[in-house]
């Protein structure tokens, strides 16, 4: 994880999303569209937007994360600490739609916030993401994600999941 001061810039325009991000000299510059998509709608309440908790210790990623799923029409919740996370969704009225997880936290592992998650709503839908691990992290585990994405992944990939996983 990089430390020092973090600086971002982003724009967008007609769908085109273009981001800077300096931190310590280092730079990445990135930029996406999105094609037009139709308003998901929450399990939870009709009309309004699925919530969706992403956890990542890199916030580049959560920013990318956020920079995404908003326009894509999701209500975004961001987590550095997968502890926070697991705290705010045992005080939420209602759990998040999907919860999507990185692998590789500090004080927490993705696998271990997804089991207490299902621990406290089986029915949750997770995905988790990794860079440093792969599918056979849980192969012998009797709680496992709904889906999971090799880092890097392509950015519509994880919409693509998500819209996947609330059709279920």
């Amino acid at each position: 994880m990089a430390k020092g001061t973090l600086r971002r810039k982003h724009a967008q325009r007609n769908g085109n999303f273009t981001a800077k991000c300096a931190c310590d000299g280092a730079q990445i510059m990135f930029s996406c569209r999105l094609a037009s998509m139709s308003q998901p709608e929450s399990n939870g309440v009709t009309g309004s937007p699925p919530t969706i908790y992403v956890v990542d210790d890199e916030q580049i990623l959560l920013d990318l994360a956020e920079m995404v799923l908003e326009p894509a029409g999701f209500e975004v919740c961001l987590f550095r600490d997968p502890l926070e996370a697991l705290a705010e969704y045992t005080a939420a009225q209602s759990p998040p739609d999907v919860l999507v997880t990185d692998y590789a936290m500090g004080r927490m592992n993705g696998m271990d916030l997804i089991r207490e998650c299902k621990r406290l709503n089986p029915q949750q839908k997770t995905i988790l993401l990794s860079g440093t691990v792969d599918e056979s992290i849980y192969a012998d585990s009797p709680v496992r994600p709904d889906h999971f994405l090799a880092k890097p992944y392509q950015i519509k990939k994880l919409v693509e999941v998500i819209r996947s996983l609330l059709a279920q």
